[in-house]
């Protein structure tokens, strides 16, 4: 059983995860610093039948957000999706006077309702963001350090998939399992997979399957869920990973291994992304994947998922594609 953390493990935690400096004192991008071009170049040659696949779940009015859950949504609301104008506009011949038929459309959507990554402004520490920076850098205005954008150029290099579901031997780890660090290294071991400095590592608990087999989200925004424990940490600080994503809403085991009376929600967010600086991937579809990973033994792919640079934002959507 998980110890159940107070604001001292915290203070703890953020002492000796603590990367504020590591990259210099103005650096906005944390762990993603750890691909270098080699890696990138490495990764390419990983490609070898041609095989794309995208990680994303389709951005429309059957995404997660929204359903029964006791955590507030706090405004997350599926897609909007508009059509400004249409095949029938064109077909009446309102259209015509444009000297061109043709569609046009919008869309409105929170940044992180669907598959999508956490961006170094999204999470605080007490005061402070990644590498120290005061909160309030994240303005009305947007996130004027730490911002998606500054990412642009990055989320491309090696990618690994540890199926810890199939690992453990189930569909899908249960609701409320704290993942530990020798389930990854273990997953690795049994994938015959090595873990390298900068990688992208894409964890799989099946969670997500669970929901589309149901044909229900219902719990999976911000209900109970597996997830991360909080001693993985120990393994994002060993691995130097790039970024880590998973098949979940929140990435950490919910309900969250909190002491009664401590007002911390996420503990393991707090660390991973304003103290160690690490962009996180949430709410990847991963049933593809997995099923040609276990098919061809082949966990290792290159990876390009860059966010969309929308400037100040503290998250992106994202299609991720995984090629082999």
């Amino acid at each position: 059983m998980a110890r159940k953390l107070t604001r001292q493990d915290m203070k703890e935690a953020a002492e000796k995860y603590k990367n504020w400096g590591k990259w210099g004192p103005d650096d906005e991008i944390g762990t993603l610093n750890y691909t270098s071009a080699e890696d990138i170049v490495a990764a390419t040659r990983l490609v070898k039948k041609g095989k794309v696949i995208s990680l994303a779940l389709n951005f429309d009015h059957l995404g997660p957000q929204g359903a029964k859950s006791k955590y507030p949504s706090m405004g997350r609301t599926n897609p909007i999706h508009t059509m400004l104008r249409t095949g029938t506009d064109a077909y009446s011949g309102v259209l015509d006077k444009r000297g061109i038929r043709a569609a046009d459309d919008m869309v409105v959507m929170p940044l992180q309702c669907g598959t999508q990554w956490d961006g170094l402004g999204h999470v605080f520490y007490e005061d402070h963001m990644w590498n120290g920076y005061d909160c309030r850098e994240v303005t009305s205005a947007g996130a004027q350090k730490c911002g998606i954008e500054k990412t642009k150029n990055k989320m491309v290099g090696r990618g690994v998939l540890l199926d810890v579901a199939r690992y453990k031997g189930v569909d899908s780890l249960e609701d409320g399992y704290g993942i530990t660090n020798e389930d990854l290294y273990g997953t690795a071991k049994k994938q015959k997979v090595e873990l390298k400095r900068g990688d992208y590592v894409i964890v799989r608990t099946g969670m997500m399957e669970r929901c589309q087999k149901a044909g229900s989200w219902d719990g999976y925004p911000g209900g109970d869920a597996p997830g991360f424990g909080f001693e993985t940490l120990d393994f994002v600080k060993e691995t130097e990973l790039a970024a880590l994503a998973s098949d979940t809403w929140g990435c950490e085991v919910r309900p969250n291994p909190v002491a009664e009376g401590e007002n911390i929600n996420q503990p393991w967010h707090w660390i991973t992304i304003p103290i160690m600086g690490m962009t996180m991937g949430e709410i990847f579809e991963l049933k593809e994947l997995a099923d040609d990973c276990a098919a061809d033994k082949v966990y290792e792919f290159l990876f390009v998922a860059p966010a969309i640079p929308i400037t100040g934002a503290v998250g992106s959507p994202v299609n991720p594609l995984a090629i082999k």
